[in-house]
């Protein structure tokens, strides 16, 4: 019975910890975000992250390198990117490479795992996030991207055909709003309106920061539900399932000891600075370095919260493809780690 009580506090306190820190994360990074937006006009953006240019899935994987985000806390960069259509690939490649190449785990591995098997990791990380996300957006998977305007991720869609003076009036759109035009701008066949979003001037606006404050809120308020959701769902595993009976069932001598460990490390929140320290733990009790390193990727590439928050931007044949590639390359790491170390 107090065994009981112990898990459920143990639970208890799980949730309102990570509740507290992910909602803080969240407005923290979307203020951000936001801010950045006003600064850097989606343009820029489109052009550093287009999907049709190599450089896009190499910019957008060396973000998310230098990014210290968690899976969870990738989320609202990624709307910010999906909101500027940026190239649906390399916006891929970065919900792919943030938490898996969090500056943390990768120094934290090295230090516990050596320069080896670190290295493996990386290569192995980069490879598959970037072809991944190149054969995802070549089969067409941004159409099951969730519409915009009904979710709440505004859309910087402006008017970019050439005008006449009778379109003036009909050119704009809820999302935009007119400006001054002139013949020259007729003759030189120039936009009759600007996204609201990154083109209209701040000047305008009740001020940059609460501007940027007020879409945060507005989309933490959108996520927050999907999230309490996660951080219950796991609160309740971290609190109940014990690392021993994960060792045991994924121990050296089980012959699927890493697909069950990719597969176990989901529905763990586990935080970038405890996921190595807890693998370490966990291999002395007998877990196998190859499912130790599934177990890393599963976890920190795809954590329960972030999947149900990735509902809130992504319909179903999205969320499948997002764990097949992470759980994929967690199977690859653990096998390839058992092969050659």
């Amino acid at each position: 019975m107090s065994n009981g009580l112990t898990m459920l506090s143990d639970a208890s306190k799980m949730f309102l910890f990570l509740a507290a820190e992910l909602s803080l994360l969240f407005l923290v990074i979307s203020l951000g975000v936001n801010l950045l937006r006003q600064k850097i006009p989606d343009s820029k953006i489109q052009a550093m992250l287009g999907a049709r240019k190599g450089r896009g899935y190499v910019i957008a994987a060396l973000l998310g390198v230098i990014t210290p985000f968690c899976s969870c806390s990738t989320i609202p960069m990624l709307r910010g990117l999906l909101s500027a259509r940026a190239g649906f690939g390399p916006t891929l490649t970065f919900l792919f490479v943030s938490p898996l190449l969090n500056p943390i785990i990768v120094g934290l591995m090295w230090a516990t795992f050596g320069l080896k098997i670190t290295l493996l990791y990386i290569v192995i990380a980069t490879v598959v996030s970037v072809l991944s996300s190149l054969i995802l957006s070549q089969f067409g998977f941004e159409r099951y991207v969730i519409n915009e305007k009904r979710k709440g991720i505004s859309s910087p869609v402006g008017c970019s055909a050439p005008i006449t003076k009778l379109q003036v009036a009909s050119c704009c759109n809820s999302n935009t709003t007119p400006v001054r035009i002139n013949i020259q701008s007729i003759k030189t066949g120039s936009s009759c309106c600007v996204s609201t979003r990154s083109e209209v001037s701040t000047a305008s606006t009740p001020g940059a920061m609460k501007q940027a404050w007020q879409e945060a809120w507005k989309q933490f308020k959108e996520v927050f539900p999907y999230l309490l959701a996660g951080v219950l769902i796991g609160a309740f595993i971290y609190g109940f399932v014990p690392t021993e009976w994960i060792a045991s069932h994924a121990g050296s001598n089980n012959a699927f000891a890493v697909p069950l460990s990719a597969i176990i490390g989901i529905p763990l929140y586990i935080r970038a600075e405890a996921v190595i320290p807890l693998a370490s733990v966990l291999m002395t009790k007998g877990m196998g370095t190859g499912a130790v390193m599934a177990l890393i990727i599963g976890s920190a590439g795809a954590s329960l919260t972030e999947v149900i928050l990735l509902k809130s931007m992504f319909r179903m044949p999205m969320i499948i493809a997002f764990l097949t590639v992470i759980l994929g390359m967690a199977v690859m790491m653990g096998y390839l780690t058992q092969l050659l170390f």
